[in-house]
């Protein structure tokens, strides 16, 4: 494989981009109905607004470049098409500049209020730009009457919105990755949602059920499969949803089918515009609804099972894991033990340093335990300034190893004050059949290995 340079990928990067803003733009242009400069369908907006948003404003050349050439070999007319280039950038790194600041970036869909503003800020707003360039220069060049300015100006802007509603989504969304698991059976539900997409939007937009054009509720009948990919597959699927049934709709429309078709081509590609924006907005909100949602449910799930100062489980789902392992136990006849630690002079530190020291000294020794587990084992806090260590598979000689080590790495730690534990031992089944008695006989071996130890230090002392 060959290594290219980095000012090489720059340079392919720009070209590759350029490249496909104009393919999108001449496809977008087939369906300029009003003016050979204007559609209501225009993708390019959705691709220089994810660009900046993931590559930054330095690739605004290659926007540029590939608006110039579009509009040069469209409407004709060299000084227009600067004009025109210069507000198709600016409407797209103003766009992403706003979501920045203001949307959260590339996570503009993570939160319903993002999502609000994504749309009132790049889609609705920033879209003015080069609408307002576009129309005002085609109006000035004399390629349109000053009559039609206003035709010609709605058409660009809902086409360039229509661009950040559908396209920018789709891109910014599959750039992330949203923790999906693709098993069997959420592949099979994918399709069929997918299915489900294709069969609505052909109802609507097409001829599977020939229905009066006049007939508008039928519009809304897509509704049920965006809540649907809302819930079950997050922003992606609300994204790829909408793009289905835009793409449908817009095929059907221009065959003259639906309920936009009584109208001119143009005028019902303008109704066919609003109605996807509002129904991707709906989408992407109600998706984010769901996002977060699920992000309370699990921040809720985890406090209910762990400590909140430590980050360490918590006495409950010690208990929980302890049981498990009893059953675990029984069944395969193997033993597990269980390390007892207490932490030294808590007190002493707090009366001296305070409990916000102290606390930071719990922290520390939550730290050391977990680069002293393996993955499968459970370390918790089980209350005050004892910890406990839950490992399955390990004997005695084995709890006393993981003992030793969580000793040397607190000794090695070189902050103040200096932080030691006492530690007992006990195992399933010789120390306990049941994780109370397993608890009750650390607990006994711990407060023993800390007597022995105040005896050692009255001896020493005297």
């Amino acid at each position: 494989m060959i290594a290219l340079s980095p000012r090489t990928r720059q340079v392919a990067t720009y070209v590759a981009l350029a490249a496909l803003y104009f393919l999108a733009g001449k496809l977008g242009l087939r369906l300029a109905f009003v003016h050979a400069g204007a559609t209501a369908v225009w993708p390019p907006t959705g691709i220089a607004l994810a660009a900046f948003l993931i590559l930054g404003g330095r690739v605004w050349p290659a926007i540029y470049i590939g608006a110039f050439l579009l509009n040069i070999t469209t409407a004709g007319g060299f000084i227009p098409s600067l004009f025109i280039a210069t507000g198709n950038t600016w409407e797209g790194l103003i766009g992403a500049y706003l979501v920045q600041r203001f949307a959260n970036g590339q996570q503009a869909f993570d939160h319903p209020r993002d999502v609000l503003r994504f749309t009132l800020l790049a889609a609705l707003g920033s879209t003015l730009i080069a609408a307002t360039f576009s129309a005002t220069t085609l109006a000035i060049a004399g390629s349109v009457r000053w009559s039609e300015y206003g035709t010609v100006w709605v058409t660009s802007w809902l086409g360039d919105a229509g661009g950040d509603f559908v396209v920018a989504p789709l891109i910014l969304l599959w750039k992330t990755e949203l923790g999906i698991r693709w098993d069997t059976r959420r592949i099979l539900e994918a399709c069929a949602l997918a299915v489900a997409a294709v069969l609505v939007s052909e109802a609507v937009f097409g001829r599977l059920f020939p229905t009066s054009a006049a007939d508008y509720p039928l519009s809304f009948l897509p509704m049920p499969v965006f809540i649907w990919a809302a819930f079950r597959f997050d922003r992606r699927g609300a994204a790829i949803s909408v793009a289905i049934v835009y793409v449908v709709a817009v095929l059907g429309t221009l065959a003259g089918h639906g309920p936009f078709a009584q109208f001119t081509r143009n005028q019902s590609l303008l109704f066919l515009q609003v109605f996807t924006c509002i129904s991707a907005v709906t989408a992407l909100v109600l998706a984010a609804v769901v996002l977060e949602r699920r992000h309370v449910e699990d921040q809720l799930r985890l406090l209910a099972v762990s400590d909140p100062l430590t980050g360490l489980a918590n006495y409950g789902h010690l208990v929980d894991v302890l049981e498990g392992e009893v059953q675990r136990s029984l069944r395969t006849e193997r033993p597990f033990a269980i390390l007892f630690l207490d932490m030294d002079h808590l007190k002493e530190i707090n009366d001296r340093f305070g409990h916000l020291v102290g606390s930071r000294a719990l922290w520390r020794i939550a730290e050391v335990l977990r680069k002293a587990c393996r993955s499968i084992d459970t370390a918790a806090r089980y209350g005050g300034d004892e910890f406990a260590l839950v490992l399955p598979e390990s004997d005695e000689a084995a709890a006393e190893l993981v003992s030793h080590r969580v000793t040397e790495l607190l000794a090695a730690d070189t902050r103040k004050p200096p932080v030691s534990v006492s530690g007992g031992i006990a195992s399933f089944p010789k120390d306990g059949n049941s994780a109370e008695a397993l608890l009750n006989s650390a607990d006994r071996m711990l407060y023993e290995a800390k007597s022995r130890a105040r005896r050692l230090d009255r001896t020493a002392s005297t």
